[in-house]
């Protein structure tokens, strides 16, 4: 597939504005194109400091295409200088083939300054090999990427794949199946310091008939590649676990789930639209999950992916944008996206990459200080 090369890409300044959210007071809407920064909390200047943030916009297909290319993965390779990204499903000409969802590789050319921003990108569309359909999210996993392939109405199809980069080889299997039943729809997949990879498996795929009727229940699993039998449910009980990270000190892990969505894509008012804490507890040499409890409810839409920095706030996609809370769940701020986001993930100091769809953006902390410089805010 032919590349796409975006010269002289700009860096505007995201509007800011102080929301009390113990009022009922509309939000000052914002375009497509546009980031904004709501601050529901003093302590949101710990992240953004007194200057704000800057955006760009990367990439869009607004004006040519309704395909949301950018949708899913957002993993961020800074020795290459890349951002992978992978699509929702894509219809194809056919009505009786399946959808299809390929991958974008956008390379980056940055400015000689202290800020670093982008601007030249290029876009090249990439179509996944036959044993790694409908991907879902990734991670960055030893020389490469760990994706999450949903699988298709084939039994034997579907779980963690493990692919170099550059992309010179076929995808390696590393998880398929439990027990000698095939996973439903791996959705993200994370990596602890101890190199075991944590991953939640929903039965999406199911609900959007690109899988068959799950057989097993919406987990969340544990592997640990050094050790034999080496796969885990460390968590159950979910309506749709999507996303998943842990804090800064692996001291607690954070799940979302998404089963308020429907298959309409509208979202119910009365389901899980949930962010749940963990913690990790060591027993007989092995983590397990202990002390479930509420850590945060989206306020628009669903939480997908989400992440820490590294004073251990917590950023959410959601229907809104990026919904951010302080390590003790006190909603301090949203960076509102028009449409909402759908996955995102942390680049260089103060910097961020957000899926939107059809858009791809670049948000950058305009006093330039990292997550390592800031103060971390009391729960």
């Amino acid at each position: 597939m032919a590349t796409v090369i975006q010269f002289d890409i700009e860096s505007i300044p995201a509007d800011f504005e102080v929301v009390d959210l113990r009022n009922k007071q509309p939000l000052t809407a914002i375009d497509s194109d546009s980031i904004a920064i709501k601050q529901y909390h003093a302590d949101l200047e710990s992240i953004f400091g007194r200057d704000g943030a800057d955006y760009s916009l990367l990439l869009t297909t607004s004006t040519t295409s309704r395909s949301p290319f950018f949708h899913n993965a957002c993993i961020y390779l800074p020795e290459n200088e890349e951002l992978w990204v992978t699509s929702d499903l894509l219809q194809t000409t056919s009505s009786s083939q399946l959808p299809i969802v390929l991958i974008s590789k956008v390379r980056m050319k940055r400015a000689q300054d202290d800020d670093g921003h982008v601007v030249i990108v290029e876009w090249s569309k990439l179509r996944p090999p036959p044993d790694l359909p409908m991907l879902a999210g990734a991670c960055a996993y030893r020389q490469g990427l760990l994706y999450c392939s949903q699988g298709t109405l084939k039994p034997e199809t579907g779980g963690l794949y493990y692919m170099e980069v550059p992309y010179n080889r076929a995808p390696r299997p590393v998880v398929t199946s439990f027990g000698g039943r095939p996973l439903n729809s791996p959705q993200q997949a994370t990596v602890s310091s101890d190199g075991a990879i944590w991953f939640t498996d929903p039965s999406l795929g199911f609900a959007k008939e690109i899988r068959p009727p799950p057989q097993l229940p919406c987990h969340v699993y544990r592997y640990d590649p050094e050790l034999f039998g080496g796969l885990r449910v460390v968590a159950d009980g979910f309506g749709a676990p999507t996303g998943l990270c842990f804090s800064p000190d692996e001291e607690t892990l954070y799940i979302t789930d998404a089963g308020a969505q429907r298959d309409s894509g509208d979202v119910s008012s009365i389901q899980p639209a949930t962010i749940y804490a963990f913690d990790i507890l060591i027993r007989g040499g092995q983590p397990f999950l202990a002390n479930k409890r509420v850590f945060a409810f989206a306020m628009k839409g669903v939480p997908g992916a989400v992440h820490c920095d590294d004073v251990g706030n917590v950023y959410a996609a959601c229907g809104d944008g990026i919904e951010i809370w302080s390590p003790g769940g006190v909603p301090l701020g949203l960076i509102e996206v028009a449409g909402g986001c759908s996955n995102f993930c942390f680049g260089k100091q103060g910097e961020m990459f957000l899926c939107a769809k059809q858009r791809l953006f670049r948000l950058q902390v305009r006093t330039g200080k990292s997550t390592e410089d800031v103060t971390a805010v009391a729960g």
